[in-house]
């Protein structure tokens, strides 16, 4: 899978695919962040070419540009490397990617989500995951394809399948290019790019079957049989789950996506309408009906921070989580079933992380909208279970019809739901929270509770200049804690 979304945009992005069957597929795709020195390419091989090999990969080519109904419109770079080879390339490709702050950002979303333990060593894990069994790469930036030496005669067409649809799709419909223009949307690029990986998961099931039929005769496909062997991917077994499943999620949830549109058209000759239409949403992936209907997600919005977040309180992103990523933080806590029912009444998502510069804590705002009232209160009930499951020291507890709130040693955690949204602080103080949903235009939350004999608490508002204050009529914004 390519790791986009919470792994780190414009990253240079490498994807995975394991074909149960027979063998386990890299692709690169790099990013096309500005940089300073020339992109990573490989020397010229150390080995001369067989001239097999590349009688084998033009065959290939041919067949799959009559497949895909696809002209080729040029010639191809190709080449069979070792393991060293397109190890050091991986590795170069990632040394250049310039993006270091969004990776930054993406990883500190993901501990605050409960996603990832705090501190996880996320770059090192991938770059060992993701140079385990490296079979075939195609690079855009380069248009060029490369191959493992080490494949065996019978996977070796298979791999090419998978990677000369990736530069047949890159040719006529400039893949790089199209997948970044979905930016800054983190949920909408891995739709685009569950796209490209799930239409070379179908295109080589399509190859692997001529003259026995194709994926559209098949029933659904099955995702088990689309996950390989656990024990021939050591690193990505012992992965945090989330890794495992984001990087499998464009292959596994792609494929059947891509099946759906084959089904739903003539075949590979209508698949350029996915690409000029393309997903707007991984909930659109995962529940095709969706996408062929036009549902698309509402855009919501935060509230306004400026004057109630100080200024050594930095923000490090504001994106979306989709269906996809709500159901992977719900996943952490919950059963499976009850987290597959609960994501899906996703409707949309907004969420920002912020990081205080001098003590590094963080604090994140989430704002989920779910198909229905009903949706909500559901939603509610079960993300108070996943906000107490993720801080074992928790005090001041209070609960309240749809409010809930609690303390931290390092801050507040508050979640409140009105209609069909419901709202997340974590890290942040009870006033920052009211002020917050008094932005959205809610009412006034339940009071706090007040032991008998205790002083009531007087809230010191901050002197504030006349562009803090909002609209005529709304509250001054206070500092947070």
């Amino acid at each position: 899978m390519e790791l986009r979304s919470r792994f780190g945009k414009g990253h240079n992005h490498v994807k995975r695919i394991s074909a149960g069957l027979i063998v386990l597929l890299f692709t690169v795709l790099s990013g096309v962040a500005q940089q300073s020195a020339p992109p990573a390419t490989l020397p010229p091989p150390t080995n001369e070419q067989s001239t097999e090999f590349l009688h084998t990969a033009d065959e290939v080519l041919a067949e799959m540009s009559k497949l895909l109904s696809l002209p080729i419109l040029s010639p191809l770079k190709k080449s069979l490397r070792s393991r060293e080879e397109i190890r050091a390339y991986l590795v170069q490709k990632m040394n250049e990617d310039k993006d270091a702050g969004k990776r930054y950002a993406d990883q500190k979303s993901m501990e605050k989500f409960g996603l990832l333990p705090k501190d996880y060593p996320l770059e090192q894990t991938l770059m060992k995951v993701l140079t385990e069994q490296i079979a075939g790469l195609y690079d855009p930036e380069g248009k060029e394809f490369f191959i493992a030496n080490w494949n065996s005669d019978a996977d070796v067409r298979m791999v090419m399948s998978h990677e000369l649809t990736h530069a047949l799709h890159d040719q006529h419909f400039h893949i790089d290019k199209w997948t970044d223009a979905a930016k800054p949307n983190d949920d909408a690029e891995l739709a685009r790019d569950a796209v490209i990986e799930g239409s070379a998961v179908a295109a080589m099931i399509d190859y692997i079957l001529q003259g026995k039929g194709s994926i559209r005769d098949l029933g659904e496909l099955d995702p088990s049989m689309m996950m390989g062997d656990p024990d021939s991917s050591p690193e990505l077994a012992k992965a945090p789950k989330v890794i495992q499943d984001e990087l499998l999620f464009p292959y596994v949830a792609g494929g059947t996506f891509t099946q759906r549109a084959l089904k739903a058209s003539s075949g590979w000759t209508d698949f350029h309408k996915v690409y000029e239409n393309p997903p707007v949403s991984t909930q659109q992936i995962m529940h095709p009906d969706l996408y062929f209907q036009g549902v698309v997600p509402p855009k919501i919005t935060l509230p306004e921070t400026a004057g109630l977040i100080p200024g050594d309180w930095k923000k490090l992103d504001e994106n979306n989580m989709g269906e996809f990523g709500l159901l992977e933080i719900l996943k952490q806590y919950l059963a499976k079933d009850r987290s597959t029912s609960l994501a899906a009444a996703w409707s949309a998502d907004r969420y920002a992380i912020f990081e205080n510069q001098k003590n590094k804590r963080t604090l994140l705002i989430f704002r989920v909208r779910l198909g229905s009232d009903a949706d909500a209160a559901r939603f509610f009930g079960a993300y108070s279970e996943v906000l107490e499951s993720k801080y074992d020291m928790r005090t001041t507890l209070m609960r309240r019809p749809n409010f809930f709130s609690f303390d931290t040693p390092e801050d507040g955690v508050f979640l409140r739901c009105v209609g069909t949204d419901c709202f997340v602080l974590e890290g942040g103080s009870r006033v920052v929270f009211d002020h917050l949903t008094l932005e959205m235009g809610w009412p006034g939350g339940p009071v706090v509770p007040v032991k008998p004999g205790e002083p009531r608490v007087k809230v010191t508002m901050f002197p504030m200049s006349p562009a803090m204050i909002t609209d005529a009529g709304r509250p001054m914004r206070p500092t947070a804690r």
